[in-house]
């Protein structure tokens, strides 16, 4: 029925409506950040208001990606995704038309519900209309979609506000949004509806736990974070509690003895924890101890999703050339290796001995994440593949999030002033290299837990 050899017009339509679904969701959130300052000046507002625009959309995708994933298999696919493309491009649209700050961000939450159902339900039917020898391949375009998406944003945005100001960095969103809903209806297979009941009360627990933590690392440093941290932790308990007496549990628990999944979404986290680490420490370290303009230091930072997204589909075709379990060890040693780098690199390397080992770390970050990925997705029964795809980016939202809360703390540790901002090259040097040290350490542990438990699976590492 399906060719593995040479794309089949379906096929080329398929991934062109599922490139654009993955590219939609991560360009929505670097062209925000962008457009933050104007923004603020528009309506007249503080910053701790108007990051609220970022995090609204960030809050919504963690909160909801694994339900909606669910969701979608129990109620059908394709028919769940033209719904959550609907609802992110009418989201959108309001976004542009917000005569207020309140609506804005009320936009951004609705944005972020349909964008949760792209994140989630976009990797799972690459199951359903690629053939498995192209599955890594596949799996990595879709992530060097994010990776443009990403990349595209600061530069498409900065350029859209200075033309038509910043209502345009959303509108210019809309057309897109509907151009992938036809893709979509007209090339995309429906699949089968579990026919399952949707766990209610499992969603609603894993919802609170996750936004109680999200907020806890994103927004509140002080004592209320603790409160936050708490809540989360008896979230966790009480999630545990719900799935295992709920007779159709929003996440099966016996889907994590699987060591694939388990090791795949450990592996996902810590190393998503060191790629926010480059985002927090970089433009310190290049500004602070290297000396840079803000405007050079962009475009060194610039690099890392370049090269994430030229690496995306080459590191696809590795994994499926090479074996997934052996690009998932090659990806993450990668990784290791430029944490390493940078944690012994004197500041006297200059702006090279920092970009080029951010190199090292972005493509073999790709490497990972597109071997990762497939093995993760190739073992899910065709009923969970929904649900494992939204846990699998809930996995990396959350390291993302640990790694701007903890990788950030231990670098102002390291710098050992009291303002980040006002510390010498010498203390902002010293604590790039403290980070990345940690960083090496985390995701070294990290590569133990993945061979270890891809030792027992069926998956051969070499």
């Amino acid at each position: 029925m399906r060719s593995t050899t040479k794309p089949s017009p379906p096929l080329a339509g398929a991934l062109t409506a599922l490139s654009l679904t993955m590219l939609l969701p991560s360009l929505s959130i670097s062209i925000a950040n962008v457009g933050l300052p104007t923004i603020a000046v528009a309506f007249n507002a503080p910053f701790n208001a108007v990051q609220w625009v970022v995090i609204a959309y960030l809050l919504a995708i963690t909160t909801l990606v694994v339900g909606l994933g669910r969701l979608g298999d129990l109620l059908g696919r394709r028919r769940l995704l033209l719904g959550g493309i609907t609802v992110f491009t009418l989201a959108t649209l309001l976004c542009g038309l917000a005569p207020t700050l309140p609506l804005l961000i009320a936009g951004r939450a609705l944005q972020g519900v349909g964008a949760a159902c792209m994140m989630a339900l976009a990797m799972a039917f690459v199951g359903e209309t690629v053939p498995k020898d192209r599955t890594g391949r596949v799996m990595g375009l879709m992530g060097t979609m994010s990776a443009i998406g990403t990349a595209l944003g600061p530069s498409l945005g900065g350029a859209l506000i200075a033309l038509s100001g910043w209502r345009s960095i959303f509108l210019v969103c809309v057309p897109l949004g509907v151009l992938a809903l036809v893709l979509v209806h007209r090339v995309l297979p429906e699949s089968a509806p579990d026919g399952g009941r949707f766990d209610v009360m499992g969603t609603v627990v894993l919802g609170i736990t996750l936004g109680a933590y999200a907020l806890a690392v994103t927004v509140d440093k002080g004592s209320s974070a603790v409160v936050l941290l708490v809540v989360a932790t008896m979230g966790v308990g009480l999630f545990l509690f719900v799935q295992r007496r709920v007779p159709s549990p929003l996440v099966d628990l016996a889907m994590f003895r699987d060591p694939v999944l388990t090791a795949g979404l450990t592996t996902s986290a810590l190393v998503s924890t060191v790629m926010m680490a480059t985002l927090v420490v970089g433009p310190f370290h290049l500004v602070g101890a290297l000396g840079l303009n803000p405007a050079l230091a962009g475009l060194a930072m610039s690099v890392g999703p370049v090269v994430s997204a030229l690496t995306g589909v080459p590191a696809g075709r590795a994994a499926d050339r090479f074996g997934r379990a052996t690009m998932v060890v090659v990806g993450l040693s990668g990784v290791i290796a430029g944490s390493a780098v940078l944690a012994v690199m004197p500041a006297a390397a200059g702006v090279a001995g920092y970009v080029l080992p951010l190199v090292v770390i972005t493509a073999s970050y790709a490497v990972f994440q597109a071997a990762n990925n497939t093995a993760v997705m190739s073992t899910v029964p065709a009923r969970l593949r929904g649900v494992v795809s939204g846990t699998l980016h809930l996995s990396r939202n959350l390291g993302l999030m640990t790694g701007a809360s903890v990788m950030g703390a231990v670098f102002a540790f390291a710098v050992g002033t009291g303002e980040v901002v006002t510390a010498g090259a010498a203390e902002v040097a010293r604590g790039t290299r403290w980070t990345f040290g940690v960083a090496a350490v985390l995701v070294a542990c990290g590569l133990a837990v993945a061979v270890g438990l891809l030792r027992r699976s069926e998956l051969p590492v070499s």
